[in-house]
């Protein structure tokens, strides 16, 4: 079973910087796409950004273009999530996935790290 933990979330003012890390176990995470989700009070999750094993492909959502990065230390087995001009939008509980089979699926999944964004 892989273990996954977020950390760095926070309260920052609207146009700020905050960087996600997720933690993960396993000797293999070297072969784990990994995403970062979020959920907002009363929404659905929502995707956020994702990064393929080797680190040369990214993948975001619309909303976090241009603003958000996501990279891995396949070393370290963490992954982050900088997050650039944060909007009060931005405001959610945010969740790392590990997809460990490679289906598209993400079958492991941190407790969440709150990011809150004020006006």
């Amino acid at each position: 079973q892989v273990q996954v933990v977020e950390s760095g979330g926070g309260l920052v003012q609207a146009g700020g910087s905050l960087r996600l890390s997720c933690a993960a176990s396993g000797r293999t995470f070297w072969r784990y796409a990994m995403g970062w989700f979020r959920q907002a009070p009363g929404k659905e999750r929502e995707f956020v950004a994702a990064i393929w094993s080797s680190g040369g492909r990214t993948n975001y959502a619309d909303s976090v273009k241009g603003r958000f990065t996501i990279s891995r230390d396949n070393a370290k087995n963490t992954v982050y999530l900088q997050m650039n001009n944060l909007k009060p939008d931005d405001t959610a509980v945010y969740y790392c996935g590990a997809d460990t089979d490679g289906i598209g699926a993400y079958n492991y999944w941190g407790q969440g790290t709150q990011v809150t964004v004020s006006s």
